[in-house]
């Protein structure tokens, strides 16, 4: 197991460090509101960087998602990413290949995916329409193209503009241009085969169990969609944190730096740690992906050290700032609302372990050697 990136994956990663350095400064995140910043969007196209998704693999993808979390950028890369380019590429016919990746590439495109917490929220007839309502969804509101599992696990894309399709906005803790889709009959396209599985490692039980047709590209989906998410929470707690260490070295107090007395050196050594097991969780669940490997159990764990240890550190990171932390429109609080959100989002730590242990107890005891 070897994490280490390639040359590739480090070039992207530079470049995204940069890109999202220039555009994602406190005036420009202040000014754009709840909505996504379109020209940031854009330069991160035409640089390349969505396209480059499906040559560096998932774990590229969580690379330029840290430092998307680093500046908390209000881009949909990690959406588009996981629900749009990776899952085409892996499970798309080549017609549809050919068809959909070019617009998501430029970003002339982009996708979500509207997979419910639990339980079967959409269901598609025989014609392949679909009915359901699911809330919130992360960027619905700048997405082209929804990716939907039915109560089958079968994967349908269904366009925000197409028919019998609404659309209602929703804001939640983070700025992600969420919204409400509810659908009433509306035409779909089914992602991938109909007569195939889709393929892909084994997943998780959300929702019940993933014995339909396409529920091996569901659980697939799932999986990246997990991983991904938590190295966006890994970037978001590192930003935290790297604000609060420099309050901490130059706020002073009775004459010397607050970052001297223990208790704020212990409160950031453990938000350290939590950091670094996020994002080393993270790494693991999408090097397994990228090789082929079930990759369910590992996104899973990162998916819980996302939820638990994130929370903790944007908590410890407002904090350390003292009062300043308690200020609306103060970076670090920016910060805190990205890792709630995402708390959010991935589902409370109980809830995925449960799940983990679930999946742990079906797979077969290894025999002691």
């Amino acid at each position: 197991m070897d994490f280490t990136p390639s040359d590739e994956q480090l070039a992207a990663q530079e470049l995204a460090a940069r890109i999202f350095g220039d555009f994602s400064t406190h005036e420009r995140l202040s000014a754009a509101g709840t909505g996504t910043d379109a020209e940031l969007w854009k330069a991160l196209c035409v640089a390349g960087l969505a396209a480059a998704t499906e040559d560096i693999g998932l774990l590229g993808l969580v690379l330029l998602l840290e430092e998307q979390g680093r500046t908390t950028a209000q881009v949909p890369l990690a959406a588009t990413g996981v629900y749009g380019l990776l899952a085409v590429a892996a499970h798309g016919t080549d017609e549809q290949r050919a068809r959909l990746l070019p617009d998501l590439r430029d970003g002339t495109a982009v996708a979500t995916g509207a997979f419910p917490a639990r339980g079967a929220a959409v269901r598609a007839d025989t014609a392949g329409r679909l009915t359901g309502t699911v809330s919130p969804v992360p960027w619905l509101r700048d997405a082209t193209h929804v990716l939907v599992p039915d109560a089958e696990r079968a994967l349908w894309f269904v366009r925000t503009m197409g028919d019998a399709v609404t659309v209602e906005p929703v804001e939640t803790t983070a700025p992600w241009s969420a919204g409400r889709l509810t659908l009433s009959g509306a035409p779909a396209e089914r992602l991938g085969d109909a007569g195939t599985d889709g393929g892909g490692g084994s997943g998780g039980d959300v929702g019940g169990s993933g014995s339909g047709k396409g529920s091996g590209a569901y659980a697939s989906v799932l999986t990246a969609a997990r991983t991904a998410f938590a190295g966006l929470q890994a970037g978001v707690c590192a930003g935290s944190l790297a604000r609060a260490v420099a309050h901490t070295s130059t706020r002073e107090q009775f004459g010397r730096p607050l970052s001297t007395n223990q208790g704020v050196l212990l409160r950031a050594a453990d938000a350290f740690m939590d950091t670094e097991a996020i994002r080393v969780t993270a790494y693991e669940a999408a090097w397994r992906l990228d090789a082929g490997q079930d990759a369910a159990a590992a996104a899973l764990t990162a998916g819980w050290w996302a939820s638990e240890a994130g929370t903790r550190v944007v908590h410890a990171g407002q904090h350390l700032h003292g009062g300043a932390g308690a200020d609306l429109d103060h970076p670090v609080h920016r910060h805190f609302l990205w890792g709630r959100q995402l708390d959010a989002y991935l589902g409370c730590g109980a809830e995925l372990l449960a799940e983990l242990g679930q999946l742990l107890a079906k797979e077969p005891a290894h025999e002691s050697r």
